[in-house]
């Protein structure tokens, strides 16, 4: 008799007992243990519990999603594993690798293994990325850095991530795409066992995102255990092994893939608690037949760039509508919304911009907003929102005339505007007094929009409405759409999803190298006619 056992690369011991010629072999599997497991986790922040006796358990070389909405708490779960919250600032146990860990810091967690990416990317961009890929922990040879090992590593770790670039490129002149490659890059640097990746396709093109998938599917195979955080359930589907649900701070479920048990009904039924039957709200509103915004033969021109940022476009928006502007990252929709509300990137502009019947020009945005134009960014954090403000100042700040009293901002009146716009467009929050940079990204984009709401636009820009948020803050966000536009508001909308654009929209206009390709009717336009326009 012979007893022979190996172990699979990822989930499992398989042993395979040989009896002598003659009688039955036996073959059995048993799991391996979890290689993290999170016991009973509780973190408290003031007037919320944002943990409650949470319990998340990972297995060593799974790919292991994390899904919720908006607060549901799964970027502080993660922090709390990477010691970002240190040990005794929450209560409950982090079993890594079948011992009890307690953090102090993130480079104890690094020690041990474990390397988190978050979505807001922690690169230097007037360093190279070679420089970046070690910075914090340097290779030193007789008390000074080794460049010439640092290089020689920093290639051998950027082929892994499949990036063939010159390590001596500075990460400012690389793509969004490629800075992400070089965080993972330099997350394996450190040897890290199990990598943590928050929202890591969220400013990501669709050509880029299935490079990154692709790539967390490869280091499964080289056996490195990964938790990804994401709102796009299509990739959770595609590339999860596991998913776990958190709703309010507490773990709902923990689903099987290889059992059939991650679905897209099944997911939203448990992150929002309820069914999300369609995940765009039907609309019963007519569109006007009256032009409230109107672009002939509009043209911008950029100092020192040869090519024309916009070329020609022509374009209509209707009182009540809403148009959608798809097309490729760096296709100048971003930079078209950009010309209209008050052309901030100081464009050379041609053509005429006709609001509301009347022919207008505008040199700077307070210009356009006064006119009746607000612009909802797509970098809320970075152009939309005052991070360390609280939700009122946030809310109030684009129309501060409607608060003046004598020559002083009528407080009590702000904090009612803001009390109000909270309470209408459902910010979750102990109070209108909390900062900003405290909420769940969800929220911070309601706020974002409850600042342009406030100065009662005519015409209202939405550049991706809905980057970096749950399926159940999308769904409150397309109902507040279609209430506005029925009660009279006119929406342009930028969006990379297709499905939104569809989705949401009247019309749709495709923008290509900054020129506009095409214009469908909502009822012709179809995901294969969007992108041969896109790709013309």
């Amino acid at each position: 008799m012979m007893l022979n056992y190996w172990t699979h690369p990822f989930q499992y011991v398989i042993i395979e007992l040989r009896m002598p010629k003659g009688i039955k072999q036996v073959r059995w599997v048993m799991e391996q243990q979890n290689i993290l497991e999170m016991k009973g986790i509780t973190k408290l922040f003031p007037g919320v519990k944002a943990l409650d006796e949470v319990a998340f358990g990972v297995k060593e070389g799974e790919i292991h999603c994390l899904v919720g909405e908006n607060g549901a708490g799964k970027s502080t779960l993660m922090k709390v594993l990477s010691g970002v919250y240190p040990h005794g600032t929450y209560d409950g146990d982090i079993v890594y690798q079948g011992k009890v860990q307690e953090f102090k810091n993130i480079s104890d967690s690094e020690s041990a293994g474990i390397a988190i990416i978050y979505q807001e990317l922690a690169l230097i961009p007037e360093l190279t990325i070679y420089e970046n890929i070690f910075l914090g922990h340097e290779i030193h040879r007789y008390g000074l850095i080794d460049w010439n090992e640092t290089i020689k590593k920093a290639t051998e770790v950027l082929k892994k991530v499949g990036l063939k670039i010159n390590p001596d490129v500075k990460i400012k002149d690389i793509g969004v795409g490629k800075q992400q490659l070089v965080e993972i890059a330099k997350a394996l640097s450190k040897n890290v066992k199990l990598l943590i990746l928050d929202e890591p396709t969220a400013a990501l093109n669709e050509d880029d995102c299935d490079n990154l998938l692709s790539l967390i599917e490869d280091l499964k195979k080289q056996g490195v255990t990964c938790i990804m955080i994401s709102h796009k359930l299509k990739e959770v589907i595609r590339i999860s092994d596991t998913v776990t649900v958190l709703r309010d701070g507490q773990t709902i479920c923990t689903l099987d893939a290889g059992k059939g048990e991650v679905s897209d009904n099944i997911l939203v039924k448990n992150m929002v608690g309820r069914s999300i039957d369609n995940v765009f709200p039907p609309r019963d509103h007519v569109v006007g037949n009256d032009v409230v915004l109107e672009i002939q033969n509009w043209t911008a021109e950029k100092s020192g760039v040869e090519k024309k940022v916009l070329n020609n476009m022509n374009l209509t928006l209707n009182k009540g509508e809403i148009i959608g502007l798809a097309g490729l990252m760096g296709a100048g929709r971003t930079e078209l919304a950009r010309s209209l509300f008050g052309n901030p990137d100081k464009f050379s502009l041609q053509g005429t911009l006709i609001l509301n019947g009347e022919t207008c020009s505008f040199s700077h945005p307070e210009e356009a907003i006064k006119a009746g134009i607000a612009y909802v960014s797509e970098d809320r954090k970075g152009n939309g929102l005052i991070m360390m403000e609280d939700i009122k100042k946030n809310i109030s700040m684009a129309n501060l005339n409607e608060l003046e009293k004598g020559f002083v901002i009528d407080e009590n009146a702000e904090v009612k505007v803001g009390n109000e716009y909270a309470k209408s467009l459902g910010i979750k929050t102990p109070s209108i007094e909390q900062k900003v940079q405290k909420l769940s990204g969800g929220n911070q984009q309601k706020v974002s929009l409850a600042k342009w709401l406030y100065v009662k636009p005519l015409v209202l820009i939405l550049d991706e409405p809905t980057r970096g948020i749950d399926v159940g803050a999308k769904y409150e966000i397309y109902t507040l759409m279609n209430k506005l536009v029925t009660q009279g508001m006119s929406i342009i909308m930028i969006s990379s999803e297709l499905p939104e654009v569809l989705g949401m929209s009247d019309r749709v206009y495709v923008v290509a190298e900054g020129k506009i390709t095409g214009e469908l009717p909502i009822a012709e336009a179809t995901q294969e006619k969007v992108m041969l326009l896109a790709t013309n």
